[in-house]
Parts: C-alpha cells; structure tokens; sequence
C-alpha cells in the first residue's frame, strides 16, 4: 500500500520493514524514496520489546486506557497493518511480539491518541489518518519514547532512521528540530500536550 502525496503534503514517509514492497505508512517525500531503498537502513539496530522495560512500556499504554497484549513468538500478531513483527492495534488493545520494535508499540499508540472517538471506536488493524495527523504521530511517539525505560528520545531517533522513516531533511533529529512545527502544533490545538509541549496523557476527541 502506498499512500500518494500531494505536492504541499510532501514532509516524511517511512518504508515498511520489507523494503521490497516499498510500502509507505506517512506522507512522503517521494524524491527520498529510491534513495532510502537503494541503500536499506539496520534494521537490526532497533530496541525490541523483549530488550525493553515492559513494565514501562505497559504503564504508558495504562496512561491512555490502552491493553499490551504479548503475542507467542512467531505467531501473527492481531490488527498489525504490516505484518511480520510489527504491533497491531484492535480497539484498545496494542499487540505485539518480544521481537516487535518498541518504536512500532508507540507508532501504533499514537494512531490510538491522536484518532478522533469516531474512529478509535471502530479501529482495528488500519488506522487511517490523513498526512497532517501521520506527521503528528511521528512527533508523539518521540516524545513519548522519554517516559520508556532504556529507550528515551535519541533512541527513538536513532531507531526510526534504522527502521527506515525516511526524512527530506535526512534524519529524524533534524526533522525532529528544524521541520516538524506543523506537527507540533496539530498536537497542540488537540490539546495532547501540556503548555511545556509535554504529553498530557489525553485522548483526542473532536474531528
């Protein structure tokens, strides 16, 4: 699946773990896209479940009135939009394998906060969204990644460039610190964060 952009929507796209499907779950910009390709990131590197702090892992989800559900090893695991060992998202509850990145659970809760209630009623496995909520998204889960023991915000970043989110910028960081003020404050006039641009363990409500 690849979502098209259109031209004023062209900020991050991230490829899936199987580089030769080229699927892309965030508003891209497509002129990266080959190059991303052509030369994969280590997507050995990431933290994974099993190398986390569960306990902290699950305390955040608690936070939001979400359930981590461990998957047995090599199982599919429930609601996962792409597959493999990535986390799946059905109702409240967030699945995920040991092997399952760390960066996947909270890309995967973040669809979960920043989804209005229509949707988080009925979701399961797709979280749709459109590029401005994408982008947010990815700004969350950086965020979010300082309340995961072992894990914190330059891990998280260091992680999405192994995994393959890909940036017109060229990293995470920079995208993080020079090109995300839209994303910021689509989280803002959301109330998700605090009045320090901190998470405030909110729920988005409204469209």
């Amino acid at each position: 699946m690849i979502r098209a952009p259109t031209l004023h929507q062209l900020s991050i796209h991230r490829l899936s773990a199987k580089l030769q499907n080229s699927r892309v779950s965030l508003s891209g910009n497509t002129s990266n896209m080959n190059d991303a390709t052509a030369n994969p990131p280590d997507m050995n590197l990431v933290l994974r479940l099993q190398d986390a702090n569960c306990k902290s892992v699950e305390n955040l989800l608690d936070k939001y009135g979400l359930i981590l559900t461990q998957v047995a090893n090599e199982e599919p695991i429930p609601g996962s939009f792409w597959g493999d060992e990535e986390a799946g998202l059905i109702g409240n509850g967030i699945f995920a394998r040991s092997d399952t990145p760390v960066h996947s659970v909270l890309h995967e809760t973040c669809h979960y906060i920043c989804m209005d209630e229509a949707r988080r009623e009925g979701i399961h496995t797709n979280a749709g969204g459109d590029y401005d909520e994408e982008n947010a998204v990815c700004y969350l889960q950086i965020l979010l990644a300082e309340h995961i023991e072992g894990m914190g915000m330059q891990r998280m970043l260091d992680d999405m460039d192994h995994w393959g989110y890909s940036f017109r910028l060229g990293s995470a960081r920079q995208w993080f610190e020079q090109d995300a003020e839209d994303a910021l404050q689509w989280l803002l006039n959301n109330r998700l964060l605090d009045s320090h641009h901190k998470p405030n363990g909110q729920l988005r409500k409204e469209p």
